[in-house]
């Protein structure tokens, strides 16, 4: 008999595992790169969510642009696709985990933990990060991972409105869609998986 946290995962994981090609540290929020005490970078008002995959779109001078590849939510369990493409001239080299930083709806940096290999909040997203090498036009794919959880109503709930995603510690970071609210109840922590190489 398959129980309900199971079969949520299950389908999660496959919902995920359409969009990204996937192949156990935890970081405290204030300890990745960047200043979380700066607002996010603005959001491009005339732009949409696809407008940086856009053949059109101007490569940052990173050489690389990050995105969200969309969303999915099953009892609990939030999963969110991001995606590094390698949009300069050469070649763009990773070994280890986005790092992220959550925003409120003000802008405000929201402290929260960040686990590498999400292995506090689901299973099956705890592969160790390999070094990849990306050539000109390719993906390297992750994925973010949190809990909609209660567990304590004298702690109150945290939702963050806006993410930023750099490539590793000490990198520029972008803003990415979140597609939805990052409802993270009380549980104060948010996973992501290592940076794998997407297949063609």
């Amino acid at each position: 008999m398959i129980s309900r946290d199971t079969a949520a995962q299950r389908r999660v994981t496959a919902t995920v595992a359409m969009a990204l090609v996937l192949g156990g540290c935890t970081r405290d929020h204030r300890g990745q790169a960047g200043d979380p005490s700066q607002p996010p970078p603005a959001a491009r008002a005339e732009a949409g969510p696809s407008a940086s995959t856009e053949p059109t779109a101007e490569c940052p001078p990173t050489g690389v642009r990050i995105r969200a590849t969309g969303g999915d939510a099953a009892s609990g369990l939030r999963a969110l696709g991001i995606e590094l493409v390698n949009c300069g001239e050469h070649p763009y080299q990773l070994n280890g985990y986005p790092v992220l930083h959550v925003f409120d709806e003000e802008r405000e940096p929201v402290m929260l933990r960040v686990v590498n290999g999400a292995k506090e909040i689901t299973s099956g997203f705890d592969q160790p990060p390999r070094q990849v090498t990306l050539a000109a036009g390719e993906r390297a794919t992750a994925v973010v991972l949190w809990r909609n959880l209660v567990t304590d109503s004298t702690v109150v709930a945290t939702n963050g409105e806006f993410l930023t995603v750099a490539p590793a510690a000490g990198q520029p970071a972008e803003e990415v869609d979140p597609d939805g609210p990052i409802d993270l109840g009380n549980t104060g922590r948010i996973g992501v998986s290592a940076w794998r190489k997407a297949t063609t």
